[in-house]
């Protein structure tokens, strides 16, 4: 996967937890431009890395730049204040842009549902839309009034097409079950946020029978399983018929390097899509944050970084 050297810039404290990062190229050379949706995942000091979503912003897709929003965790697992102790004139090494939340632009008009840090690829996709003169509405829950971030950008770009939600204010805090029976059934959803707020938007509109596929969202944190309760199970792999034995505490991706097997994979965690694979027998258990519901349901597919298996075996097309 191709790597890219950056410059910090800039840094915006636009909210008591949030920062943002104006960020260019270390050669001076122009960055490619983004789809809405794209993140990309900063290298750590310690090798690691973590996704963050990318801020196309008008003005700085011109200039060949690009901005990142992050929201200071805690506890967190380092990544987010490693990026808030960055300074101008910083240097920063990142992967180059993923993007499993893409934008679809089609006759519809989209409404755009942000909670806190979740609103940073919510607003490119308004720039979008509103650059192809699209009509959509954005709904941006945070905290409180001083916890919303990219707010100037946003008013410019959105106009009366954004509504405010603070969590604190009973007349103006975000109503989900409200807002989702007020569309029309085809209107697309896209929405980014806590888990809690992507939960229930996608309760409300299965409630209401609405298409589980014009309804997107995104999470970088992939559900968490308990190792304790874990079984053992076995994979073979479809080109060559060698079986694998997976115990608690190993992925598959674990085990079929151990035995020799060249695997394409990237974050482990489950959050990136990288090492997707199709299962052609056998149930899996999904733990990843990257397929929607009816491929979770469908079976056919799995992220073999961090899934398991319900069956005995996986039969896996590789």
């Amino acid at each position: 996967m191709s790597h890219f050297d950056l410059v910090v810039e800039s840094v915006r404290r636009d909210t008591p937890l949030i920062r943002s990062f104006v960020l260019s190229a270390a050669d001076g050379e122009p960055l490619p431009e983004i789809d809405p949706g794209a993140h990309l995942r900063v290298v750590l000091p310690d090798g690691r890395d973590r996704p963050y979503s990318l801020v196309a912003l008008p003005e700085l897709e011109a200039a060949g730049k690009w901005a990142l929003g992050v929201r200071l965790e805690d506890p967190g697992q380092g990544g987010s204040r490693y990026m808030h102790a960055l300074a101008q004139g910083d240097r920063i090494r990142t992967s180059a842009p993923i993007n499993n939340f893409p934008l679809s632009i089609g006759p519809a008009s989209p409404v755009l549902i942000a909670g806190g840090i979740g609103v940073t690829p919510l607003v490119s996709m308004a720039a979008k839309l509103a650059r192809h003169g699209k009509s959509f509405a954005l709904h941006y829950a945070a905290r409180s009034r001083d916890h919303f971030a990219f707010l100037e950008e946003l008013r410019t770009i959105c106009g009366d097409r954004l509504s405010l939600h603070p969590d604190d204010d009973p007349d103006l805090a975000l109503d989900i079950s409200a807002l989702i029976a007020s569309l029309q059934s085809e209107t697309p959803i896209y929405v980014c946020g806590p888990a809690p707020m992507i939960d229930r938007v996608k309760a409300e509109a299965a409630a209401r029978g609405r298409d589980p596929e014009k309804l997107r969202y995104e999470l970088f944190t992939a559900p968490v399983a308990d190792p304790q309760g874990d079984a053992a199970f076995q994979v073979e792999l479809k080109s060559t018929g060698q079986v694998f034995d997976v115990p608690p505490g190993k992925s598959i991706i674990d085990v079929l390097e151990s035995g020799g097997v060249d695997l394409l994979y990237d974050c482990q965690r489950g959050d990136c899509g990288v090492c997707q694979t199709v299962v052609l027998e056998g149930l899996p258990d999904h733990r990843d944050a990257v397929l929607s519901d009816a491929e979770r349901a469908s079976n056919k597919l799995m992220q073999i970084c961090v899934s398991r298996a319900k069956s005995p075996k996986l039969v896996l097309d590789l």
